[in-house]
């Protein structure tokens, strides 16, 4: 690819186009970009490039003699090539991503012409131009900004010039959608974390997550992009329902806070237990549905200082419980093992106020269990949750846990008592040895 850019500024645009990704690939030869002064053509010793338009008005007008001299030298130096020269004109057609994909798939040479004062002369416009293309809906006070635009944008598509295809076909705009976002060390970062998607290893996963994020985007930022979308697939479907779940959810806009639960707190944790109680009922789950738990099973947890708070500003959000205590019912695990020799929390009873679900909370009650189980010097966490409890399994392999096999519980005469059971290892953290 091959580009010409007619102006009066050429250093001002090498000084740009000839760093970084764009320049090195111009030294290597994948690309070659040329910045050719307009003055340099001009028939007079003033080396006039505009003078007064005809009929009055304000302001100078480039002439067409020597941008069309300039064009022809250029031209002349291009050989065979199937060029298209272009105007950088606030009257053009809008430049979008599509155009782009053209000009490189359909041309190796384009000519980019720079225009300044009031415009140029109408008749070199006519003879010469191909096209008109604008950034936008605006006015600048030359074609020179848009003209490295369009260069960049047209070079980068260029084989070699970028280490890989998916460098900008997974990028916004490429396929009519706006990119996922990006995130880099550390984990976290003034309180916000990396999505534990993204940490987990999992490919599959990865990619549906940005898809979706790509879709959730689009629609936010764009939707004059989202309306053309075809969106027929019984994935994208599906993940636009989940969208729109959340999008119901209510939003959390204060900082959240965890501390140790206490006996004041009862009230708050047994209601929000009672509202997990008729959700697991719904789901088909025989979990909780007994008398377990009960009050005096928190007033335990509580006293044992195993219990923990979650809030949302001053207000009560959700609540777990993470124990350092070896639990018995762990000992007879079945079709399956634990990872021995390694020392672990258990996180034991949870809920989420009914206010706050689908809000996201229990990530961030994941992130607290873990937490504490590193200050607790402890290098695993296990759970269990019955077989029928989708969102609780889901969450748990979200977050990096295995399925370990099964076990029994200790639960009211007549419930299942069967549950599934997961564990995760905790990587060492920078600090750890």
């Amino acid at each position: 690819m091959r580009i010409d850019i007619m102006t009066l500024f050429p250093e001002t645009v090498n000084a740009v186009l000839h760093e970084s990704i764009i320049g090195r690939a111009a030294k290597k030869g994948i690309i070659e970009i040329n910045c050719v002064q307009i003055r340099d053509y001009t028939e007079n010793k003033q080396m006039q490039v505009d003078d007064y338009p005809y009929g009055g008005g304000w302001g100078c007008v480039m002439m067409a003699q020597p941008l069309k001299s300039c064009l022809d030298d250029i031209m002349a130096k291009a050989g065979e090539r199937k060029s298209r020269v272009i105007y950088m004109s606030p009257q053009g057609k809008p430049y979008t991503q599509e155009t782009a994909k053209r000009l490189k798939s359909d041309y190796d040479h384009l000519v980019l012409v720079c225009g300044h004062y009031e415009g140029i002369d109408e008749r070199f416009i006519e003879e010469c131009v191909d096209e008109e293309i604008s950034l936008g809906d605006f006015v600048l006070t030359g074609g020179e900004i848009a003209a490295m635009a369009i260069a960049d944008s047209v070079c980068r598509m260029v084989p070699g010039v970028l280490s890989d295809e998916q460098c900008y076909t997974g990028e916004s705009h490429w396929d009519g959608l706006l990119e996922y976002p990006q995130y880099t060390r550390p984990e976290c970062w003034e309180g916000r974390r990396v999505p534990d998607v993204l940490l987990n290893g999992d490919h599959g996963k990865v990619e549906r997550w940005r898809r979706k994020q790509q879709l959730r985007r689009t629609m936010e930022k764009r939707p004059d992009m989202f309306e053309k979308l075809d969106l027929s697939s019984k994935e994208d479907k599906t993940m636009l329902d989940e969208i729109k779940r959340e999008e119901k959810s209510l939003k959390l806009t204060e900082p959240l806070s965890y501390r140790k639960a206490e006996i004041s707190d009862l009230p708050d944790i047994v209601e929000m237990a009672q509202y997990a109680k008729k959700s697991l009922k719904k789901l088909g789950a025989d979990q909780w549905q007994g008398d377990y738990p009960n009050e005096s099973d928190f007033v335990k947890d509580i006293e044992r200082e195993e219990c923990y708070i979650i809030s949302h500003g001053e207000e009560k959000a959700a609540f777990f419980v993470l124990s350092q205590r070896p639990d018995e019912c762990y000992e007879h695990i079945t079709d399956g093992k634990w990872s021995s020799g390694i020392p672990y929390c258990v996180a034991h009873r949870a809920a989420i106020a009914k206010k706050y679900r689908g809000s996201g909370i229990s990530h961030y009650l994941m992130d607290c269990a873990e937490e504490l189980t590193r200050l607790a010097g402890r290098r695993a966490i296990r759970a269990d949750t019955h077989r029928k409890n989708k969102p609780m399994k889901a969450l748990l392999k979200e977050h990096g846990y295995r399925y370990r096999g099964n076990v029994e519980v200790d639960t009211s005469p007549g419930h299942d008592c069967a549950r599934q059971a997961y564990e995760k290892i905790l990587k060492k953290s920078g600090g750890e040895k």
